[in-house]
């Protein structure tokens, strides 16, 4: 359940406002109120959930922004401020002379109902990182979190709070987060240390931390996840690949290390010599992305995610929306917020792709090598899906298309042909196949196979399989540079594959 914002507390902040846009805002709703913004020779707004109002026809004068700063009192080291007992958070921006030019004036809130659907992780004990864009109700979890720890678990909880921005400005924190300890952090720079000291002198069980940003942040977290205390805490990244590929925020997810292969491990994995691997245990065992404050993607565990990312396929992991749940597939499966599968219907005959920034001969040849049913198309309006790549999944004219075709999307993260057919192998394994192969089975027991033969020097016999299956299995082993050689009859024929070495 969602408590509305109390209006006394609304009205702390309003007082910090000229009359005549104190006024303005008295006649607007207060619902759906996210901030105020004044900005010096610019008209002020009040920004809503779902756009933004002019609150005067005349530009805010400096006179205004001194006013509001006359009110609010003194800003610190990260240019915030607050009010005290409120959750409120009042944000400068200064010139380079260091004069204040622009005020930003942040609605706090104090809502329950906002980890339902990830209170079963926060229940489990284990560490969660918390993960999405500005604006989309991190902070407002922490709260809650801090309060149902303490409050209806019964643990020790200690807030790390920089900037006042979890447990609100003033010395007595406020009630949003329970009966929560709270540590406040005199300067950002030492919200490492504050971390630590915690531990060090209070015994927590538990720790909220808002905002990790820095690589010593991202070490006091590691050395607090190994003392065995519960990390409840939010980073600067949308999704987990933005982690992996953030080298001072990696380690919060295992970090990431290259390691050089053997020739023949690089042959049999069908890798370059040189490959990236997780370094270490993630110091958060549980990452959520929050795609929007009611729609979120959960990876319960994030050692096995971060090596499926590794290995260049998808995450996966599980929507969560408040009318249930749909598990997302590892590779081949989209973690950006808009994969789904086709629909039984859109299967029943032949599937148009439409590739967006992804080679279209490419998916074509693979359409025509593994005999899918399917074909590209050139125009987004005429496709059942998209099929992009994943480092372009945010543009702004896919978002466009997806908008208005409302079209599934799949993502890819490489331009490959092993992983576009891994996509489409699993777009179309939810439909019956005439011939009952399944290709992914055959491709394993091959490279099995192989691995048996280059190990053990031995010749091995593959099941039988129809004369499609068998020459993706022939690719994969003349890939290693073995032999496979076809065998028997008609629905019995099959391949042996062996050594080129071996005597005949």
């Amino acid at each position: 359940m969602n408590l509305p914002l109390a209006n006394d507390e609304l009205q702390w902040l309003l007082k910090t406002l000229p009359e005549s846009l104190r006024m303005q805002l008295n006649r607007s709703p207060d619902a759906g109120l996210l901030e105020i913004v004044m900005d010096l020779g610019r008209f002020p707004q009040a920004r809503y959930v779902d756009g933004a109002v002019m609150l005067a026809d005349t530009p805010v004068s400096r006179a205004e922004i001194g006013y509001v700063v006359d009110q609010v009192g003194e800003f610190g080291a990260d240019n915030r401020a607050g009010i005290e007992g409120t959750l409120h958070r009042i944000s400068a921006i200064r010139n380079r002379k260091g004069e204040i030019v622009g005020l930003t004036l942040r609605v706090g809130r104090a809502v329950t109902g906002t980890i339902d659907l990830i209170r079963d992780l926060v229940e489990s004990g284990r560490s969660l990182l918390l993960l999405g864009r500005p604006g989309v109700g991190k902070t407002t979890k922490l709260r809650e979190v801090a309060r149902v720890l303490a409050d209806d678990l019964g643990k020790r909880v200690v807030v790390i709070d920089t900037s006042n921005e979890i447990g609100g400005d003033g010395d007595i924190p406020h009630p949003a987060i329970g009966s929560a300890r709270r540590m406040q952090v005199p300067h950002p720079d030492r919200q490492h240390a504050v971390m630590i000291e915690a531990v060090e002198n209070h015994m927590p069980e538990a720790i909220i931390i808002d905002e990790i940003g820095t690589q010593a942040e991202a070490l006091a977290a590691r050395t607090i996840a190994e003392r065995g205390v519960q990390l409840i805490g939010t980073a600067h990244g949308n999704t987990l690949l933005n982690l992996v590929q953030n080298p001072t925020l990696a380690d919060l997810v295992g970090g990431v290390q290259s390691v050089t292969l053997g020739d023949e491990e690089a042959r049999f994995r069908g890798t370059r010599k040189t490959v990236s691997e997780r370094k270490a245990p993630p110091t958060f065992e549980q990452v959520v992305e929050l795609l929007d404050r009611d729609e979120l993607i959960v990876h319960t565990d994030t050692a096995v995610a971060m090596d499926a990312i590794l290995r260049g396929e998808e995450a996966g992991g599980i929507r969560r929306t408040p009318s249930g749940e749909v598990k997302l597939a590892g590779p081949g499966a989209s973690d950006v917020g808009d994969s789904h599968a086709l629909s039984p219907e859109a299967l029943k005959g032949e599937v148009r792709v439409y590739p967006y920034a992804v080679s279209r001969d490419l998916v074509e040849r693979v359409i025509r090598s593994f005999r899918f049913d399917a074909r590209t198309v050139s125009r987004p309006e005429r496709a059942d899906m998209i099929l992009a790549l994943r480092s372009r999944s945010e543009d702004a004219r896919l978002r466009r298309i997806l908008q208005a075709t409302g079209l599934p999307l799949h993502c890819v993260k490489k331009n490959s042909t092993a992983q576009i057919r891994r996509l489409l192998n699993r777009v179309f394994d939810q439909a019956p196949r005439e011939s009952g192969e399944n290709i992914d089975a055959a491709i394993q027991e091959a490279e099995m196979a192989v691995r048996k033969v280059m190990e053990e020097s031995m010749s091995v016999e593959l099941a039988p399989q129809p004369k499609e299956v068998r020459r993706i299995q022939h690719h994969i082993v003349n890939r290693y540079h073995l032999v496979a050689e076809s065998v028997g009859s008609d629905p019995f024929r099959h391949l042996v594959v062996s050594a080129d070495w071996e005597e005949k």
